[in-house]
Order: structure tokens, then sequence, then C-alpha cells
């Protein structure tokens, strides 16, 4: 089984949401883990919305530093930061950097921003299925 780690700033969205859709839908062919290199407090509770309203339930998840994987081996590294500036992570065999926008970022009414969580969360997934899904 191949290991994963995704990995974002904060740890408390998009890196999560992978980590979650890609253990719940390819679970017998990756085990997947995520990080952030400033992690939040706490988990985004829209994310954990997002997330079960598609049948993927993260809400036992809590943010973590990637410092936590050091050492560790990881098949694959996939980063998901926007700002340009991902953590570093030498223990991949294989690292891909994918740009998906920062639901911390989404401002609105509370409907906007869910609907803009749910936009990210369906971009990740389909990226995942598209990328991981067919291997």
């Amino acid at each position: 089984m191949k290991k994963i780690l995704f990995v974002c700033t904060h740890n408390a969205g998009r890196s999560q949401m992978a980590e979650g859709y890609v253990n719940a839908t390819y679970g017998d062919r990756y085990s997947a883990f995520s990080a952030g290199s400033e992690p939040a407090s706490r988990m985004n509770p829209l994310i954990i919305l997002a997330m079960q309203e598609i049948g993927v339930d993260i809400s036992g998840h809590t943010p973590k530093l990637i410092d936590q994987f050091d050492g560790i081996e990881m098949d694959l590294l996939i980063t998901l930061c926007d700002s340009g500036t991902c953590p570093l992570f030498p223990w991949a065999k294989e690292t891909i950097h994918q740009t998906f926008p920062d639901p911390k970022a989404v401002t609105g009414t509370d409907d906007e921003v869910m609907a803009g969580i749910r936009e990210i969360r369906d971009a990740i997934t389909g990226w995942i299925d598209e990328n991981l899904g067919e291997v």
C-alpha cells in the first residue's frame, strides 16, 4: 500500500479533505496522512460539514505539524498550498504540487462561504479521482 502525505499551511482544510477522501475512497490502495507547516489550533468546522455531505467523516481529525512525520518515508508528497511557499519534505519518493484555494480565504454570507468550501472540496476530490483513482 502506498503512503501519501498531503501538506498545506494550516492543515485544517485542504489537506484534511484530501486525507479523509483518499482514506475513505481509496483506502484499499493508499494510506493517506496530512500535515501543515503552521497548523491551526483546530479543524475548520465547515470543512468537517462539507466532507460529511459526501459521506466522509473527518470530525476526529486534528491539525498536525509536518515535523511529526520527519524521517517517515512516503511514496508521494502532495502539496496543496496556494501561497507558493509549501514546506519541504525530503522523505518522499515523489512530490506533486497541486494548487487549490485556501478555504479560510472564502468570504461572504454563511451560504456563500459554504458554497465556496464545497467548490474547493469538489475540486480536490475531482483531482484525486483523476490522478489517484485510475492507478
